[in-house]
């Protein structure tokens, strides 16, 4: 295992394409499994009605916080042990993931003890009046048990930071194939209804986490080295994984605050009907744009290397390779997504009492899934500038798409005009290309600027 972590790290330091290749195709069948598994979470969950689905959707911005703080941390911490990867700084980068895995500790207790006592009141200020219990009982829960979606992603953001693809993408493919065997156990077989899918999560993220802790404290055969001893507390080392985690946290914050805009927006003009379209039809794209976020995702590590080897011709392939790459495969899943909407939107419609929920989200789909051609590439900017330690740009960028271009626009399209619902969909698809537009001239002027000053 020794001879293949070194190689690990090699290829990082060596061909970023090939690099970016090997990182992202394991990525891409992990984020696609987490995707499926969301959609099938919410097929189990739509045997019960289309309230509960909506009672998801409701909770979905919060839910997004938690995995956002933990990708945030996780982006953080990738970043800085790619940097000091490619400066060769090996003690350094086993300090910094130790160093991660305090703050993921801390964010661990942190989380339910600020949520927990206001869950109610969050729930009534996004709009979920008529779903309130239901979206309690399942947040709740979810909240309590947030300490695992949080080292989940962690761990294995950790693993991939030295190349190790195969065991980073087992951690997340164990989590995910877990839910979906112990989801209809806990929500039917147990007849614990949201509340069960919401446990069947929880543990389905709990137990890989036994198996990271094998891997890295017991067996200790990663590249990094984990064992107390070299822990040496350095502020420095917080503040540089803070730098990249912190904005990256928020980012999603903001989008989730955003999507609570979205929701309260939708629920004015057409009721809980569209957001459960709505809360669905994103699962469903969540899988297309899984290519890209992958990418992205093994653009932070690549990226992180070129970076702390000061390669910045390495740096600007990776960039470029990383969006070409992911248009090609972006424009075929959006004429698969848009062809077959009506097939997809069965799966979500198939009781008596979410039937009518079939013409909705067949017509909604076919609106957002144009979502899936431009959101990516933002993405990867994004995670490019994370790879660079450069997380306060990328978290610039996503307050200007956000509340600059998305919020604004929507609210002009649907409450303004009285545009409806479709309204706010197309400014929205609309608002968010202009934001991965932005994204990608401003990465090309950063890398071209630090290219020049280098020579």
């Amino acid at each position: 295992m020794e001879n293949e972590t070194t190689e690990n790290v090699e290829l990082l330091r060596g061909n970023p394409k090939k690099a970016l290749i090997k990182l992202a195709i394991p990525m891409i069948l992990s984020l696609v499994i987490v995707s499926f598994n969301n959609i099938i979470d919410r097929v189990w969950v739509a045997g019960i009605g289309s309230d509960p689905l909506a009672a998801i959707g409701f909770f979905a911005p919060l839910f997004f916080v938690i995995i956002g703080i933990g990708n945030g941390i996780g982006a953080g911490a990738n970043s800085l042990i790619s940097r000091y990867i490619g400066a060769k700084d090996y003690k350094s980068a086993s300090n910094s993931a130790l160093h991660s895995l305090i703050i993921g500790l801390l964010l661990s207790i942190l989380i339910p003890l600020i949520l927990v006592p206001f869950l109610k009141d969050i729930l009534i200020l996004m709009g979920a009046f008529d779903v309130l219990q239901l979206t309690y009982d399942y947040g709740i829960i979810l909240l309590l048990g947030s300490f695992a979606l949080i080292f989940n992603m962690m761990l294995s953001s950790q693993l991939r930071a030295e190349g190790d693809v195969k065991r980073s993408t087992l951690i997340m493919i164990s989590a995910d194939l877990l839910n979906m065997v112990l989801d209809p156990i806990f929500i039917y077989m147990l007849n614990m209804g949201i509340s069960g899918a919401a446990i069947a999560t929880v543990i389905a993220n709990a137990l890989p986490i036994l198996l990271a802790v094998y891997w890295l404290f017991i067996k200790k055969d990663t590249y990094l080295n984990y064992s107390p001893r070299n822990f040496k507390y350095s502020f420095s080392l917080i503040k540089r994984i803070l730098e990249v985690g912190v904005p990256a946290s928020i980012e999603q914050l903001i989008m989730s605050f955003v999507n609570i805009i979205l929701n309260w927006m939708l629920s004015i003009v057409a009721g809980t009907t569209i957001i459960a379209a709505f809360s669905v039809s994103f699962t469903l794209l969540q899988i297309g744009m899984m290519p890209g976020l992958a990418i992205g995702t093994a653009a932070i590590t690549v990226a992180g290397v070129a970076y702390g080897a000061r390669n910045y011709e390495n740096l600007k392939i990776t960039n470029r390779y990383a969006l070409q790459i992911n248009m090609i495969v972006c424009v075929l899943i959006t004429i698969i997504m848009y062809a077959f909407a009506p097939q997809l939107a069965v799966l979500f419609s198939y009781s008596e009492s979410s039937a009518s929920l079939y013409p909705v989200l067949v017509h909604s789909l076919r609106i957002l899934c144009f979502f899936i051609l431009i959101a990516p590439a933002g993405a990867i900017c994004a995670s490019v500038f994370q790879g660079m330690g450069k997380g306060t740009i990328s978290l610039l960028l996503t307050v200007i798409r956000e509340f600059l271009f998305v919020i604004v626009f929507t609210y002009i399209s649907g409450i303004v005009l009285g545009l409806g619902a479709d309204g706010i969909f197309i400014s929205f698809i609309i608002a968010v290309g202009l934001g991965s537009l932005l994204s990608v001239i401003a990465i090309e002027y950063y890398i071209k600027k630090i290219s020049e000053k280098q020579l």
